[in-house]
């Protein structure tokens, strides 16, 4: 049988193709997905925990349900507090709204007293200020829809944690690597894990040092908020300010103007330091994606998984750039994600030992 001698744009439009097929599936198929991807998730933050575990010879079994019953305590623990906040939260929306347009009418007035004259009809139809504290409650329940099948998702990180040893091997096997020669492989996964690692410690500390400005100011619902700011950290460049929002408009409308400022300069200092003194120590400068490549991330993640998917979509583009990195026929479409001024790959920077071992390593 003849083959079809395919040209070079129309094995580009074949896979094009492919991928819109399988992108359709993904949607279809997002309420089974979203589950794995957040199991997956958790899955490859708390296996550094596994390995400590066995560096004092823990059994593995007993290493996993050691984590498995921290992560089960801090989610029930963090439910309780936040659960509670969003349902007061909920309950006031409409209140919050109402003294929200108020002060953006009052800007307006202050406004006019310099012959800026605004339409207040027409400002509040275009800029309706209360359509973000909408947002965020949508988001938050978005979430807390997923979180539902927390059961399902605590016993696949189960699994996944006993299966974590094998993957790699399991990996070389299915791309036909069966002397394990691949380093690729190794590099992309050793690279992912200490990604997610690095950044799920700087986001702790983001959202801790968030929460703790707010109770001091004594700002309402300063859990829920440092919860917020944690999982907005995985978006760098915008989603510092996305989770600024809703805890600056909050304090506008029941402390003030004074204290508004006092924490948006407060959100602003805090991912100063994390953002551009302590991430960049850990994991490198240069490892982030440009600030277009962030944005329509997180549009087309929102729009394939829902609100887990922008919460992930960083994390998942910075996954593809790694792919895209270890492999030398994808390695142009990771330099265009890149934000332009990396000192070298995204693998070299989070692997270095692994890199010199490999340089020093006599030839086969």
């Amino acid at each position: 049988m003849v083959q079809p001698n395919l040209s070079g744009i129309g094995k580009r439009l074949l896979i094009l193709a492919a991928a819109v097929v399988v992108l359709a599936g993904v949607k279809a198929a997002s309420v089974v997905i979203v589950p794995f991807l957040l199991s997956l998730f958790l899955a490859i933050i708390c296996n550094p925990l596994i390995n400590f575990f066995a560096r004092y010879r823990i059994p593995k079994g007993v290493a996993v349900v050691l984590v498995i019953l921290l992560i089960v305590l801090l989610g029930m623990s963090l439910a309780g507090l936040v659960g509670q906040s969003v349902n007061d939260f909920s309950r006031n929306i409409p209140e919050y709204k109402v003294k929200l347009q108020q002060e953006f009418i009052w800007a307006v007035d202050v406004a006019a007293n310099y012959n800026i004259l605004l339409n207040k009809e027409q400002i509040l139809e275009l800029f309706d200020p209360g359509k973000v504290i909408d947002m965020a409650s949508n988001m938050l329940a978005g979430v807390g829809g997923v979180m539902a099948n927390l059961f399902l998702i605590i016993l696949t990180v189960v699994f996944m944690l006993f299966e974590a040893p094998v993957i790699s091997k399991k990996v070389h096997l299915a791309l036909d690597d069966p002397d394990m020669k691949m380093k690729q492989i190794d590099r992309f996964l050793e690279s992912v894990n200490a990604y997610l690692a690095i950044k799920t410690l700087v986001s702790l500390a983001t959202g801790f040092c968030a929460g703790l400005l707010l109770w001091i100011l004594n700002v309402d619902y300063f859990v829920l908020w440092g919860v917020l700011a944690f999982m907005f950290n995985y978006i760098p460049n915008i989603g510092s300010i996305i989770a600024a929002v809703p805890a600056v408009l909050l304090a506008l409308i029941l402390q003030g103007p004074a204290v508004a400022s006092m924490v948006a300069v407060g959100y602003v200092a805090i991912n100063m330091v994390m953002g551009n003194v302590i991430e960049p120590k850990y994991m490198g400068r240069g490892l982030g994606l440009s600030t277009l490549v962030v944005f329509l991330s997180l549009i087309f993640w929102g729009w394939l998984l829902g609100t887990v998917g922008m919460l992930l979509s960083v994390p998942l583009t910075m996954i593809v750039k790694i792919g895209l990195e270890a492999s030398d026929d994808g390695r142009w479409l990771a330099v265009l994600l890149g934000s332009g001024d990396e000192e070298g790959s995204v693998i070299e920077q989070l692997c270095p030992e692994q890199i010199e071992q490999e340089t020093k390593a006599p030839a086969e």
